[in-house]
């Protein structure tokens, strides 16, 4: 079996609280442990096809595991669009810098992109990053804990001013498939409706919610995930992302006025977006993402390519990348229904 002695790493896809301490601990305990040398790939699998890779020794992670964003950048460029060269290409780059494996840190895209190079030969380990948590085959993923006390955070913030003029508050939090950052940040914030998109709920529905709230005394308070469906109706903006999907956005601004309109409740409306990728990770964070790269180096140690780190209960494992990226991790029903009986 072939002793890795230099490791590639790379950050893939939108970017996240906590990954340089992953970075951090991969390169700490590769280096004092196993006497491995780094490699810091450029913005994602971009560095890979464009050859864009530099050394990067223990010092250059120094105190890296409070600071956000990634050293290393990020882009949701991948070696197998048109013309990148697919496999072939990233093992030709791996080649001329005689690097031995890949540890790459990213969602659902990078993780499945990781794992076809796998397929391809390429030997590479996955570490789960999303702040939306829904990758199935680990119980969180580090980024999350951060983007909901971020969004919970200016929920507090927004009820202020709704209960000081009467108002009732929109707040659009990340979440394209999945509510996890709704259902936790709405939960935490006390909001009177949570909306996401596993769960259709009518206009009806949510106006009288809305109305209860009031009719207590309360400034009522919506917290809606961006990929809610009002009446089954995906909410788009003209634009599409890195991977060719149309780019969600707006649907609290959809809201807003029907809300006003149908309670007669005065509703101002607030689009969150990218704050809750953004700042210092959270001390959750810091732990899991550090616990993350200290065991990617030994599943690399381990040659458990095609695999990914996960978290089950308190311990860290090492599970297939098919299984992480066979299904998205969605809010069960017990968990909204569980939320439910605090609505309105």
């Amino acid at each position: 079996m072939l002793v890795p002695v230099r490791v590639g790493i790379l950050t893939s896809g939108g970017d996240c609280p906590g990954l340089n301490a992953v970075i951090r601990g991969a390169v700490m305990k590769g280096d004092r442990i196993y006497g491995v040398e780094f490699l810091g790939i450029r913005d994602g699998f971009r560095g890979l096809v464009d050859d864009d890779i530099r050394p990067l020794p223990r010092h250059d992670v120094r105190g890296l595991s409070r600071q956000g964003g990634t050293i290393l950048g990020t882009s949701r460029i991948g070696p197998f669009a048109e013309g990148a060269g697919g496999s072939a290409r990233v093992r030709e780059v791996m080649e001329r810098h005689e690097m031995d494996a890949i540890i790459a840190v990213g969602g659902e895209g990078t993780l499945t992109v990781a794992r076809m190079l796998n397929d391809d030969g390429i030997p590479i380990v996955g570490v789960p990053k999303t702040i939306d948590n829904d990758l199935s085959a680990t119980d969180y993923t580090f980024g999350f804990d951060t983007a909901v006390s971020i969004a919970t955070e200016s929920i507090d913030r927004l009820r202020t001013t709704a209960e000081s003029h009467s108002r009732c508050m929109v707040v659009e939090v990340m979440g394209r498939h999945v509510g996890w950052i709704a259902l936790h940040s709405g939960l935490a914030g006390g909001a009177h409706a949570i909306l996401i998109p596993e769960q259709p709920v009518s206009m009806e529905q949510i106006c009288a919610w809305v109305d209860a709230a009031r009719d207590r005394g309360r400034a009522p308070l919506v917290v809606v995930a961006e990929g809610f469906k009002p009446e089954g109706t995906e909410i788009v903006r003209d634009a599409l992302d890195g991977f060719g999907r149309p780019r969600l956005g707006g649907v609290g601004e959809w809201l807003g006025p029907i809300i006003e309109e149908q309670t007669g409740i005065e509703t101002r409306v607030m689009t969150l977006g990218h704050l809750q990728r953004g700042g210092v990770p959270t001390s959750y964070d810091r732990v899991l993402a550090t616990r993350f790269g200290l065991a990617a180096i030994d599943a690399v140690m381990d040659a458990k390519w095609g695999h990914m780190v996960s978290l089950r209960g308190i311990d860290i494992e090492t599970v297939p990348l098919h299984d992480a990226t066979r299904d998205l991790k969605s809010v069960p029903q017990s968990r909204w229904d569980e939320a439910a009986v605090l609505f309105g």
